[in-house]
This record gives structure tokens, sequence and C-alpha cells, in this order.
């Protein structure tokens, strides 16, 4: 299992969420500005299976080149969203190790 973070531009949001819930993802938003790339930003957090991990990133970046077609926005790079992957197991060792266990 691992842990997708996903930081975005504000911009694309409220589709990645709408368009991600109707594929069936189940996420956790935080909103933030300034900072990390100097603007408003979303990070949404993703628990997915190994084994899906290149479908979310392909999902995500059809998601927001289609939501830039039909806003008639193009990117001027191909940079979209930053992401960081981390293994999930050592996060429930760390919760574990909080809790006393």
């Amino acid at each position: 299992m691992k842990l997708f973070i996903c930081i975005v531009e504000s911009f694309y949001r409220d589709e990645i969420e709408t368009k991600m819930k109707e594929k069936g993802y189940r996420m956790t938003e935080l909103s933030s500005s300034g900072g990390f790339l100097k603007r408003g930003n979303t990070t949404f957090l993703f628990g997915v299976r190994d084994s899906g991990v290149e479908e979310l990133k392909s999902s995500l970046k059809n998601i927001c080149t289609a939501y830039e077609q039909k806003k008639g926005r193009s990117s001027p790079d191909s940079h979209r969203f930053t992401s960081f992957l981390l293994d999930a197991s050592e996060g429930a060792h760390f919760l574990a190790s909080l809790h006393g266990k």
C-alpha cells in the first residue's frame, strides 16, 4: 500500500475532486496558500495499492489536461502537479508508536 501525495494548483481542485470521486477514489484534501510553489495549492492524499499507482497518476494527468481544454487554458509547460509516493507501511508503524504499541 502506498500514500500518494499530490500537490496541485487550486485551479484544478474542484475538477480533480469531482472526477476522482466518480472514479471511486477516496482522498483527503488539504488547502494552503504561499509556501510550496508560492501560490494557492491543494494537496490531495490518496491511499493506493502498489499496482494502482500508474493508473492514479495517469488519471490525474488526464483530468488536468481535459479541464485545461474545457476552460481554454493551456499550460505553458507540462507541469500540472507535484507528487510524492510513500510506502504506507512506514506510516502505520509511525502511528502505532504514537499510541504506545
